[in-house]
């Protein structure tokens, strides 16, 4: 995990106020302004400037803010990666065709009886 996720002391205003920073950053490395983010996200400046200081904003415009900065991937930690126990691996392998055959019906039609 990260130094975020074990102390609880951590507010959500805290939270929230490093979300900001993050977005402040990325949009700054990009040369890119509050004007031109909050145009290409489809949402008003007032919105971009409360994400960057840390206020409360919907969650569908933070989605739209960390797609026009790219940022997608910070999303990755909330994938849910199913876990497969070894016994059901093994019996999903055993499912698995071990070779290739052709039933008798099959072989006389492709060789002509033969």
């Amino acid at each position: 995990m990260n130094d975020i996720s074990y102390n609880s002391a951590y507010s959500d205003t805290a939270i929230l106020h490093e979300i900001g920073e993050f977005i402040k950053s990325k949009r700054i490395d990009q040369n890119l302004t509050q004007d031109e983010v909050a145009e290409r996200a489809a949402i008003s400046r007032s919105t971009l400037s409360l994400a960057e200081r840390g206020e409360n904003i919907a969650l569908t415009n933070l989605l739209k803010i960390l797609r026009v900065l790219d940022a997608f991937y910070v999303l990755e930690q909330f994938r849910s990666t199913p876990q497969i126990s070894p016994l059901q691996l093994a019996k999903e392998d055993e499912k698995k065709r071990k070779r290739a055959y052709r039933n008798n019906n099959h072989r006389n039609k492709d060789n002509s009886g033969w």
